[in-house]
């Protein structure tokens, strides 16, 4: 376990506001956040000199360092020159953007992290928005110029021109710039200047950020910004006081976002500090952001305050959901094998917790029993839940995204639009543009960047799926996309889905390495000899556009004219074995992913193939 220095006495008492400063970390997904977290930790005082340093001590989830992604925002705290300096790390990637903007209210300031090759990209110009229409000092850092193609000039110039496009005010757009590398560990006022750590980044966060606006002689009052929970004190509730303080046994008030005023005794208040984990606080004082515990329930949004009486704190509002997903009971024949939480009230009791602690994702029973609706900003959202819910030992199954349409006040359905930004090497160029063309994008702008260029476009979100897989193969994994949502717009034409068909198991059993030999030639396998399949199990690709019910549990019959060692030497493919994302991505609507802690199998909706047969002819006749 790290051992992690806390912050001394004194600042874990009340504090002088004009000692805090309140700072977020934006940017684009790989841009470097969290290793500059790191670097301000060890500036801090966090770490020993002695003291080995943890790569992304802040990606405390595994799926944060096996994705190499910050999913979760999380808060922290250095203390340098007698001054508290509270950070939050949040996420880059647009599924995740609900995570950024709900921190904007705990914060007095931004560090605007952009590489020096990239510049800034879609999540940058999203993020950005928010956090200028907050009113909120931004410091330009301009990391990775020890990059190849790395032009920090340039760079500077087209931050310049984001703050204009996005109307910053005089101060926001006169913000001081750093360039550097967070790797390297440095950070200079001017290209060339002296290296002198990170001293000149954190005299610019003192100097630049103004510290946290609070009504000392106000009662205290907290808005609930992001919701942690203590394994001995349970659900903890993060944010920025706003006026006054806040102490163990105190006496507040918990007001909903429906106006319910509830009763609650603080059990403990949380002072956030090195790695982002908690230490007890003695005080939670005006301008520091703190957790409070003592709460049954308490939401993202909620107004804390000493007084019953008092005014609900606005809160930010968020970018509605645009995909929406089917979460079910696992109907399988292997269903409770592999997984201990496999019942619908389970399943639902755990979409319901991740909705009140993420509130860019919305849940809601159907009209079927054990199927529930899950609304988020994309597919990746959704694949990171199910993901986290595998971890915990559930068995689920899900279907392909679909996007959220709604009528306007006209009654014409209308769809999602997102800008995307694409960077490719130029000889992938043309053959990015086609595959755009065919999912309904309409091309804005092509810009020069680096050995490549960037293709900016308007495209539905219906054609975002599964389209950063396909950039992958058609750029040998080269490409680079980022998006953002746009507006709803009138629905465009269909877009083509997968041109394949499946091969589905007819059979219960084990597949046999003499039935995938001979399987092998009518397509590509998505199991291994020896693996437990069931009928309905998708088990391969048909490049034919039809569906082929295969039998994969054949074996070889030993006859008086074959020994028993004949087809050892039978030498297979390795199969094809899908992500979480990519499988989600590949169904079609009468297809579904089971997820469980062991396995990530595909199937048909309905298993039986005289059902599938039937049910095909009556949508015929109908």
């Amino acid at each position: 376990m790290r051992k992690v220095a806390p912050l001394p006495e004194e600042v874990t008492r009340f504090m002088n506001a004009e000692k805090i400063r309140n700072i977020a970390i934006i940017a684009h997904v790989d841009h470097g956040k969290t290793t500059l977290v790191d670097l301000l930790l060890q500036a801090g005082g966090v770490y020993r000199e002695n003291q080995s340093i943890a790569e992304r001590v802040m990606d405390s989830m595994d799926q944060e360092r096996e994705r190499g992604i910050t999913i979760k925002a999380k808060n922290t705290a250095i203390l340098w020159n007698d001054y508290t300096i509270n950070i939050v790390d949040t996420p880059g990637h647009a599924d995740f953007g609900g995570e950024v903007e709900r921190v904007m209210k705990m914060v007095d300031g931004v560090l605007l992290l952009v590489d020096a090759a990239e510049g800034p990209q879609a999540q940058t110009r999203f993020v950005l928005r928010k956090a200028l229409a907050q009113g909120l000092a931004p410091i330009v850092v301009v990391n990775k110029v020890d990059r190849e193609f790395a032009d920090p000039v340039a760079v500077h110039d087209k931050v310049l021109e984001l703050f204009l496009d996005l109307e910053a005010s005089e101060e926001q757009f006169e913000s001081p710039f750093l360039y550097g590398s967070a790797k390297e560990g440095y950070f200079v006022r001017q290209l060339g200047d002296a290296k002198d750590g990170v001293v000149p980044l954190l005299q610019d966060i003192i100097a630049k950020i103004a510290p946290p606006r609070v009504d000392s002689g106000a009662p205290f009052r907290m808005l609930a910004s992001n919701i942690d929970w203590d394994d001995y004190v349970g659900r903890v509730a993060i944010g920025k006081v706003l006026s006054g303080e806040v102490a163990k046994g105190d006496r507040i008030w918990r007001i909903t976002r429906d106006d319910e005023r509830l009763a609650v005794k603080v059990t403990k208040v949380f002072q956030y500090t090195g790695a982002g984990r908690p230490e007890d606080s003695a005080v939670g004082g005006a301008g520091n952001i703190v957790g409070i515990s003592g709460f049954e329930d308490v939401n993202i949004g909620e107004t804390l305050s000493a007084e019953e009486q008092a005014e609900a704190l606005p809160f930010v509002d968020i970018d509605p959901p645009t995909v929406q997903m089917q979460f079910s009971v696992n109907d399988s024949p292997f269903c409770g094998r592999e997984g201990k939480h496999v019942t619908s009230r389970e399943i639902r009791d755990r979409l319901m917790r991740e909705a009140k602690s993420n509130i860019s994702i919305n849940v809601s029973d159907s009209d079927r029993a054990g199927v529930f609706n899950v609304a988020a900003r994309g597919a990746m959202q959704i694949a990171v839940l199910v993901e986290e819910m595998r971890r915990e030992g559930y068995e689920v199954l899900v279907s392909r995204p679909r996007v959220i349409t709604k009528r306007d006040e006209n009654d014409v359905l209308v769809e999602p639009f997102e800008t995307i930004y694409v960077e490719v090497p130029e000889e992938y160029v043309s053959g990015v543009m086609k595959g755009l063309a065919a999912r309904r994008a309409e091309i804005v702008n092509m810009m020069p960047s680096g050995g490549g260029s960037v293709i900016e476009a308007t495209i539905p979100t219906r054609g975002l799926i599964g389209f950063e897989f396909e950039l992958l193969n058609m750029t040998s994994g080269h490409g680079i996309m980022s998006h953002l949502f746009k507006e709803y717009a009138p629905r465009t034409g269909e877009i083509a889905g997968r041109s394949s068909g499946t091969l589905v198991s007819m059979e219960d059993g084990v597949a046999m390495a003499y039935s995938l030999d001979a399987l092998e030639t009518r397509g590509k396998l998505f199991i291994a000899a020896g693996d437990n399949i069931y009928q309905g199990q998708i088990v391969g690709e048909n490049p034919r556009s039809d569906d082929l019910p295969v039998n994969p549990t054949k074996g070889k019959h030993l006859t008086n004219y074959r020994s028993s060692g004949d087809g050892k030497g039978i030498q297979l493919s390795p199969p094809l074995k899908f992500s979480l994302e990519r499988a989600i991505e590949y169904i079609t609507a009468d297809e579904l992913v089971e997820a469980t802690p062991k396995n990530i199998r595909l199937r048909k909706r309905v298993l039986c193939a005289t059902e599938r047969k039937r049910q095909a002819r009556k949508a015929v006749s109908d």
